[in-house]
């Protein structure tokens, strides 16, 4: 049977951490780090633990490793695509968003039998506007591009999970890079690589960094974001800013407090960080 998960922001939330495969250790240590009372799972491709929205944005801001923050609000049994559209229904989404909202489901899926993700998907979306027009007599539009709520469907052999993804934009975007290209390494994988390295910034933890190929630079950035303890989310918004169990003043004033605390722990860097690149141009960019 499905499980119903209230989204009531006083509620412990299941939570789950994806991150790059291999790096699930790493970021099991990172999250208990982060939240030493949580009770946290290892899964394949990523961490489970239960919490609460103040969790939820010490995740988004802190995490290094955790590709998004997801809040599992749905799972079940599945075995046609109704019964995706059933499992969605199970979900008071007028807790979530307004019909003035806009959102989006994406879908991975790994062994289902379903033949089209996309119509999976368009059953989860429907729901979700049936739901809030019954509700309200209004429906939510889609928006591919910048949604208000963005949805992930995880469809596997027999059972289904529907999450919302608190971060909105993947975590590795650190907000401090004003190109639009992508960094051939990524900011999560960079810090994953650090983390490896048992790298954390201290004279007893790692020491001097210098990269002798470094590109663009995302190592040797990453490095000096660990050095002087600048949180990596500190430059940019989240997803969960837009919903309505974070949209309240005191949530809000919440956030506030943890951005403060975090520009508060910025500090010189305890170690040097030197970076270089037979590439001038790459250095230069």
């Amino acid at each position: 049977g499905a499980r119903c998960k209230p989204a009531a922001p006083s509620m412990p939330l299941p939570l789950f951490l994806p991150c790059a495969a291999g790096v699930e250790e790493w970021l099991f240590d990172e999250v208990q780090r982060l939240l030493p009372q949580a009770r946290i799972t290892r899964a394949r491709g990523g961490v489970a633990l239960e919490g609460d929205p103040q969790d939820v944005m010490v995740l988004n801001l802190e995490s290094r490793l955790a590709q998004r923050v997801l809040i599992e609000v749905a799972e079940s049994a599945y075995s046609h695509e109704n019964d995706l559209y059933e499992l969605a229904r199970t979900v008071d989404w007028g807790q979530w968003i307004t019909p003035q909202h806009t959102l989006r489901v994406d879908t991975t899926a790994q062994r289902s039998p379903l033949k089209s993700l996309n119509f999976a998907a368009l059953r989860v979306k429907d729901a979700v506007c049936d739901m809030l027009r019954e509700a309200t007599g209004e429906r939510p539009s889609v928006d591919a591009h910048n949604p208000d709520l963005q949805l992930v469907l995880h469809v596997g052999p027999e059972r289904a999970a529907l999450y919302v993804d608190s971060s909105g934009e993947s975590l590795f975007k650190r907000g401090w890079r004003e190109d639009v290209g992508d960094a051939p390494l990524k900011e999560t994988l960079a810090a994953a690589m650090l983390a490896a390295a048992g790298w954390r910034g201290t004279p007893e933890a790692g020491g001097a960094l210098h990269d002798p190929c470094c590109g663009s630079g995302t190592i040797a950035i990453e490095a000096a974001q660990i050095a002087c303890g600048i949180a990596p989310g500190l430059k940019r918004r989240f997803g969960f800013e837009r919903l309505l169990p974070f949209a309240s003043p005191e949530m809000r004033a919440q956030l506030q407090r943890l951005r403060s605390a975090a520009q508060a722990r910025i500090h010189a860097p305890l170690v040097p960080i030197i970076a270089s690149d037979v590439s001038f141009r790459m250095v230069d960019f």
